[in-house]
């Protein structure tokens, strides 16, 4: 029986191997293939790594094009939005799982119902809006069009209903007031879907190409995937320089990758301590 587990530990590591091979491997594609030249990239049968690594394809991307301005976009947009959901969902959750008021029921399900709606479908309000305060070609429209999102909101509702209201009540007996209660028992509770709502909320908007494209139009405000477009298109690179577009596209995943480096083991405490709760 110890022979039979063995292998069959042994089987699903090298599963589990081969699924993080098959997941890493185009990006080590992407990044190898900027060392190579056109010819490389194109030549059958492929090659895994170029006869000659051209380390200064890097350097010639990133000179090309502003793309230190637009890394630095894209975290100072996403990294506000984050905190401006975090905060308002966490509020929203809070008042529709455990507080009690006129119409709760009524306004949960309008807020469910948001959910449903595609997010092209409000892009011409929400530009008319924006047009209204003055807002667009702005860092501050571009923040507070997404300070508010109806998955966040259910993410941490779903989150909120786990923690149970006998709590609450406790913190109320105790004399803390509902702002106390949320921040200081109702976060460090659901911290794991904190983490994971955060993650996936700056990956969405460090990549966010369509809304910014539509409300902004001065170059310097660019997010990296406007500028990665320019740089393909209006540079003329694209279907000429493969190398430098691989290497671009490298060097613009840089700040993901370092965010899941650091956040990922924030979420395995996280969700040990919500299960040790649990338990």
């Amino acid at each position: 029986m110890k022979a039979v587990y063995q292998a069959g530990l042994a089987l699903r590591h090298i599963s589990l191997l081969a699924i993080a091979l098959a997941m890493a491997f185009p990006f080590y594609w992407m990044m190898t293939s900027a060392l190579k030249t056109n010819d490389e990239i194109w030549q059958f049968p492929p090659t895994l790594w170029p006869e000659l690594p051209l380390w200064s394809n890097y350097v010639e991307a990133w000179l090309a094009a502003p793309f230190g301005q637009y890394i630095a976009n894209s975290v100072i947009v996403a990294g506000s939005i984050v905190l401006l959901q975090i905060i308002n969902s966490a509020m929203m959750a809070y008042a529709l799982t455990h507080m009690r008021f006129r119409l709760k029921g009524f306004l949960t399900s309008i807020i469910m119902l948001g959910y449903m709606i595609p997010s092209t479908a409000v892009y011409l309000p929400s530009y008319m809006i924006l047009s209204k305060f003055y807002l667009l070609d702005s860092y501050a429209g571009l923040i507070i069009s997404n300070a508010v999102s109806v998955f966040s909101i259910f993410l941490i509702r779903q989150a909120f209903l786990q923690v149970s209201h006998e709590m609450v009540e406790a913190g109320q007996i105790d004399g803390a007031s509902h702002s106390r209660i949320l921040w200081t028992i109702m976060v460090p509770l659901t911290r794991a879907s904190f983490v994971v709502l955060a993650l996936i909320t700056f990956i969405s908007q460090y990549n966010n190409y369509f809304w910014p494209m539509l409300i902004t139009k001065n170059p310097d405000l660019q997010l990296v995937s406007a500028g990665l477009r320019s740089f393909f298109v209006e540079g003329g690179a694209y279907g000429l320089k493969w190398p430098l577009i691989m290497a671009a596209s490298s060097f613009t995943i840089i700040p993901l990758l370092l965010l899941f480096l650091f956040a990922q083991r924030t979420i395995m405490q996280s969700v040990n301590l919500s299960s040790g709760i649990k338990g």
